[in-house]
């Protein structure tokens, strides 16, 4: 596409397609295409200037595989008995005359060690000593100058939180949601906010039993702390110790939520939790609140476990040609967590994984309503909205149900997997939507039949299943949307080229966590909240990477695009060319990539049908000029990708209303706010379209 000849435009700068013309300093606000800290329980301290620094590539574990849970293969098993507990929750241990601190720590020496998943033998039950109260005082210390924290943990010892951090293991190993972080690798950012589970810091067995504890922890310890401190600590290292830095973490993302009143304590306990913080340890100052032992973290029932065990082994080889596992369930029962554990502990083993979205309303990497393939590569040590990350192929779909074009949904999820590569080894992922009734149990047949899926996880709860067991031999005999028995596979070409097993193994998995089965209540667990917190994440990537001021988004310069070069397409329900513009105003677009080329003589592009093409994005549509036909548009893409864009698709994922509610700078109205509107007029709401469903009045004329 020809770059727009530059020129003035009154209250912006000058620009051509897509050229960037965004300064470091704010300007002042666009009077005609404008977009519209209470104290947590610890105060942040002062940021950690590594916070801000690239994060290296990541350095895998020195090591072979090793299980998740259960005892090495040549060690016999051991019996581990539950310490008793005082009332505060903190354990008490009888100690040995021979030593002052490492006996107390025997009774577990054989005990599990794990990221989650054993490679063979019986698991055994972990029973984890969990760090808080008068125990964190003990084993770990603060240099405030520095504004750090070292702590010193003992085998299968557990620090549950709230809050964020940067995590770096200088002696020994910890797992944390399935991944194994070891010294001399780089640091990970660990979050853990109230929208989900707190996240679980355990301690592991090392590798190297015959290592001098003390010999080799005190140098590490000497660069972190002082000699008061460090000698404290030194008292509590033994074989089996691991000792971990602790970084408080400011980034971009938390500093663009933070700046939302609703959002500033979203890295603080709920209200449920805030009997069980512990707020007076040299950890809260760096934005971490432990918790007692009555808040559970991540909870793996027995048959979590075994299923993680079952799958990882396979990925390592004990199966012909690359895992495809693709995990179901009805809402709520924990894939999403599940599917990230399993992606942890994949990535203690192999360098990446591939991961299929098939939930169009709780994406992990891309804001709502989206298909995408993405190739993971680091851990994922947080919720979606903390990692999102462009995935190598999306599609927009638009909607988070799919439910309105069945037909387009099971096209995209075919294209998607046509754009893998047939070479490619790594270890496929498949989530699906928790809708497992009627039309939804017919698409989740048809994927399982289109993909050429190695094993099912399918979860449930309360020991019910919630739709049909899929095991083989049910898929022998049931019907889907598109595909009906006795087909094995609906797509020749991947049978060509993916060599799909002839069966699959079925795996079940029953959650055993509090509220399974039921949609969260509390504050920022309700699933729009987090889908609005997952499209607030995608945008704080306009801020600067720099500390400063968050800058609200009509205080940055958009990009200029003319209405020539870029088609323009309401997908989600149907609106009249003439309202197009309307719809489209101040409101978030996908940026696409057609096959064709999109031209015209000066007058706008509209589509009258929902295209299924590349995504590499999305925007804010905050202006549109008529009278010079120009686009005004905010992304965070980079302007050598936004070269390809040639469509704007508008669908049902609307901005958050705090983005146009929180608008400093005005004392009036505000753009694109008005309380003069009525959802009680005829045609005041959408028109919904229902595309390949069949009313039941027509059922008898088919």
């Amino acid at each position: 596409m020809k770059a727009h000849k530059p020129t003035q435009v009154k209250g912006h700068a000058k620009s051509q397609k897509w050229k960037d013309v965004r300064g470091k300093r704010s300007r002042p606000p666009i009077t005609s295409s404008q977009l519209n800290s209470s104290p947590v329980v610890a105060k942040m301290a002062v940021v950690h200037k590594a916070s801000q620094k690239k994060k290296p590539s990541v350095k895998r574990l020195k090591n072979k595989a090793k299980p998740v849970s259960g005892a090495k293969t040549n060690t016999p098993q051991s019996v581990v008995q539950k310490p008793p507990t005082k009332a505060n929750g903190s354990s008490v241990f009888k100690m040995d005359n021979d030593s002052n601190d490492s006996m107390e720590w025997k009774k577990y020496s054989q005990s599990i060690h794990g990221n989650g998943v054993k490679t063979s033998g019986k698991i055994e039950n972990i029973i984890p000593v969990r760090l808080e109260g008068g125990s964190l005082h003990n084993c770990a210390e603060r240099d405030d100058r520095r504004n750090h924290a070292v702590l010193v943990m003992q085998k299968n010892q557990t620090l549950c939180f709230r809050g964020k951090c940067h995590l770096t293991c200088l002696y020994g190993r910890v797992e944390v949601m399935g991944f194994t972080i070891e010294e001399g690798q780089q640091s990970y950012p660990l979050f853990s906010p109230a929208s989900h589970c707190p996240l679980t810091i355990r301690a592991l067995e090392n590798s190297d039993q015959t290592r001098d504890d003390k010999t080799e922890a005190s140098p590490i310890l000497k660069n972190y702390l002082t000699s008061a401190s460090r000698k404290k600590l030194l008292k509590n290292v033994t074989t089996n110790s691991s000792i971990i830095l602790l970084e408080p973490m400011e980034t971009p993302l938390t500093r663009f939520l933070s700046s939302f009143t609703d959002l500033s304590e979203l890295f603080s306990p709920p209200v449920s939790e805030l009997m069980s913080a512990v707020l007076d340890t040299p950890l809260n100052g760096l934005g971490m609140i432990p918790l007692v032992g009555a808040i559970e973290g991540l909870k793996m029932s027995k048959s979590y476990r075994e299923a993680l065990n079952m799958v990882v082994g396979a990925c390592r080889g004990d199966l012909d040609g690359c895992a495809v596992i693709l995990v179901c369930g009805s809402k709520n029962v924990g894939k999403s967590t599940f599917i990230r554990t399993l992606i942890n502990t994949l990535l203690n083993h192999t360098g990446s994984v591939d991961y299929l979205e098939g939930d169009l309303g709780q994406t992990e990497f891309t804001p709502a309503g989206c298909l995408c393939l993405a190739n993971v590569t680091e851990p994922l040590l947080g919720p979606p909205f903390t990692h999102q990350t462009p995935p190598e192929h999306m599609i927009h779909f638009g909607h988070t149900s799919c439910e309105t074009d069945l037909e387009r949904y099971l096209e995209s999820l075919k294209t998607l997997w046509r754009r893998r590569s047939p070479s490619r080894e790594s270890t496929v992922v498949i989530n699906t939507m928790g809708w497992v009734k009627g039309f939804g149990f017919q698409l989740l047949v048809d994927m399982i039949r289109f993909f050429p899926v190695s094993h099912v996880v399918q979860l449930s709860h309360s020991g019910v299943t919630q739709c049909p067991s899929m095991t083989p031999e049910f898929l022998r005999t049931a019907h889907g949307h598109h595909t009906h028995p006795p087909a094995v596979t609906a797509l020749d070409e991947f049978t060509e080229s993916h060599s799909p097993p002839k069966s699959y193994s079925h795996v079940v998995v029953q959650s055993e966590f509090q509220g399974a089965g039921r949609q969260g209540t509390a504050k920022h667990q309700r699933t729009n909240e987090l889908r609005e917190l997952s499209l607030l994440a995608y945008l704080s990537q306009l801020q600067s990477p720099d500390p400063g001021p968050i800058r609200p988004l009509h205080t940055l310069t958009p990009y200029q695009v003319p209405q020539s070069a870029v088609a323009l397409g309401v997908i989600h329900c149907e609106v009249v060319p003439s309202h197009m513009f309307y719809a489209a105003n101040a409101s978030l677009v996908a940026l696409c990539c057609l096959g064709e080329k999109v031209s015209s003589k000066g007058s706008p592009v509209l589509l009258s049908q929902a295209p299924i093409c590349p995504c590499v994005g999305f925007g804010v549509l905050r202006g549109i000029d008529m009278a010079r036909g120009l686009y005004f548009l905010l992304t965070p893409v980079d302007p050598s990708i936004l070269r390809n864009v040639n469509c704007l698709l508008l669908g049902a994922i609307s901005l958050p209303s705090c983005i146009l509610t929180t608008q400093p700078g005005f004392d009036g109205e505000m753009p694109y706010i008005t309380k003069d509107y009525s959802f009680d007029l005829t045609g005041a709401g959408k028109l919904r379209v229902f595309k390949g469903l069949t009313r039941p009045s027509q059922m008898g004329n088919q």
